[in-house]
């Protein structure tokens, strides 16, 4: 699936930046990026196993959900110079193709009625 290789180079993306993060941000901000953007990867795979349709959608719709917490997360980084200005597009920009793909997943699966 499209949405899950996105999201997967996504994940693999944050991980790469945190480790440029300061040393004192590993238990804070370091730490809540990856478990957040992993998440999104792990809600897409998990979501995918699921028999019914609304089960599915709960687990894109938390997968999505991840992904917003990882922007909050990156814009923070952003503000505090944490990551480079030219950096943060290519990150917003990927982080846009996940959303987007997630909530054409998410509209695609959900049952009628």
């Amino acid at each position: 699936m499209e949405v899950f290789v996105n999201a997967k180079a996504f994940s693999i993306q944050c991980y790469k930046l945190t480790k440029s993060l300061p040393s004192y941000e590993m238990g804070n901000l370091v730490q809540q990026i990856r478990r957040a953007a992993v998440s999104v990867v792990l809600n897409i795979a998990e979501g995918c196993s699921k028999s019914s349709a609304m089960d599915r959608v709960r687990f894109f719709e938390i997968a999505r959900a991840s992904l917003v917490e990882v922007d909050a997360a990156l814009d923070i980084c952003e503000e505090l110079e944490f990551i480079s200005k030219a950096t943060y597009p290519e990150l917003q920009k990927s982080m846009n193709s996940c959303f987007a793909l997630l909530s054409n997943l998410i509209l695609k699966t959900k049952p009628s009625g």
